[in-house]
């Protein structure tokens, strides 16, 4: 998927599609994950679909939850969630920057080794 050191750097056009590529995993993993917080409040809180959509969206961005939990299934899986929420901001964050960050250094390593320049 990325280039060997030794390989000159891809041209500024297919570092893009390789960005989109990164950008559409990175939003798999949010809609994917915001299935999994509705479908949670809705079936062990009870919650009407769009108050589920609501609260998982709050969770997932880091506001918070929005309405009060009644259940004990729903307060555990709401902890959870949180929990979760908060390894996905990561990973999506990683997931987005992979691509700059690899070109970069594969920049900066081409350049101590006397390679090839910016293709695009």
């Amino acid at each position: 998927m990325f280039e060997h050191r030794h390989q000159p750097l891809i041209p500024r056009k297919a570092f893009l599609r390789r960005q989109l590529y990164f950008s559409l995993v990175a939003l798999a993993i949010i809609l994917g994950s915001l299935v999994i917080g509705i479908a949670g409040y809705h079936f062990l809180e009870g919650m009407s679909w769009l108050d589920a959509l609501l609260n998982a969206a709050m969770i997932l961005g880091g506001m918070g939850p929005v309405d009060i939990l009644h259940t004990t299934g729903g307060k555990l899986f709401a902890s959870v969630f949180a929990l979760y929420s908060g390894v996905v901001f990561l990973v999506v964050a990683g997931v987005l920057l992979v691509p700059g960050f690899h070109r970069i250094l594969h920049h900066f390593h081409l350049e101590l080794d006397g390679g090839d320049k910016d293709a695009g």
